[in-house]
This record gives C-alpha cells, sequence and structure tokens, in this order.
C-alpha cells in the first residue's frame, strides 16, 4: 500500500507546527524517508496550492490554516485522483461459479459505500484536527510537560 498519504500529512504537521523554517532533509529525517521523496511530495502539495517554498531561506509554509485544510484535500493533492479508492476487484472472475457472475455487483456496492465513507471522514477531518491529536499524544508521554508543540517539533526535527 502506498504510503504518499501518511508521509504528506507528517511533513503538514511538522511544517504547520514549526517556528522556523524546516528543510526537506529535516522533514525527511522525522517522516524516515530520504529528502527527495519529500521533495517530490512537497511540490505535489505546491501545486495543489497547498504549500509554498520559501525562496532563498529554504524550507516550507502552508498556504491555508490548518483548521482550513482536510485530509481529503492532502489525499486529492498526492494521491492525484478525485475520490477515495482503496480496493480492487479481483480481474478474472469464473462465469461459470455462480459467486463468481455474482461477484462484482455486490463488491462493487459495497467498496464504493466503504469509499464514500472515507471521504466523509477525511473530509470532515482537517490538519489542526490531526495536530490536536498530536498534542494529547504528547501530552500524554510527557505526563504533562511545559515544552509548547512548536518547539517540540523543532527539537525533533533538528535530531
Amino acid at each position: 500500500m502506498d504510503t504518499r498519504f501518511s508521509a504528506a500529512i507528517h511533513a503538514l504537521i511538522l511544517i504547520a507546527g514549526a517556528d522556523k523554517p524546516l528543510t526537506s532533509q529535516q522533514i525527511a529525517a522525522s517522516v524516515g524517508t530520504n529528502p527527495s521523496y519529500i521533495r517530490r511530495l512537497t511540490g505535489l502539495l505546491k501545486q495543489a496550492g497547498i504549500l509554498a517554498s520559501r525562496q532563498g531561506v529554504g524550507g516550507f509554509r502552508l498556504l491555508a490554516e490548518p483548521g482550513e485544510l482536510s485530509l481529503y484535500r492532502i489525499y486529492r493533492a498526492v494521491e492525484g485522483v478525485e475520490g477515495v479508492h482503496v480496493f480492487d476487484l479481483h480481474q478474472n472472475p469464473n462465469d461459470a461459479c455462480i459467486v463468481g457472475r455474482h461477484i462484482r455487483p455486490v463488491l462493487t456496492g459495497v467498496f464504493r459505500e466503504a469509499e464514500a465513507q472515507a471521504e466523509y471522514a477525511l473530509g470532515h477531518t482537517t490538519l489542526a484536527d490531526c495536530m490536536e491529536k498530536m498534542r494529547t499524544e504528547i501530552d500524554r508521554e510527557e505526563k504533562g510537560g511545559e515544552q509548547p508543540f512548536s518547539a517540540e517539533i523543532t527539537k525533533t526535527a533538528e535530531t
């Protein structure tokens, strides 16, 4: 399964929460990939009007507020498709078999309904929602630590 979508959300949380511009190398270190992969992802996000590069300084900035940036918009930007597509049908069911003859219409409906629910959920979840959940996880781990979210992100990106 492709991981562009989760890597893009990871990168955008870093960018949105950082108190200074982050380079593709810093983002890649956090995502666990290489800088060229991050540059490809950020290129797609720039084409979609989600990110801008900081000329001469290095790093990226969000062009939308995290609370206005749905996960569905991010998904469409990095996957390059309209609509969520998760499931595929096998190609050669045997029409001589009663199950093989009827499996496509049955599963097509089931799969499309599940994908529509995923689209709805992603469309109603924002980057800010993910950032809030991240803050909750950080707080839980640190048991109420006083470190602001942006300082924690910058510290992580520097390691």
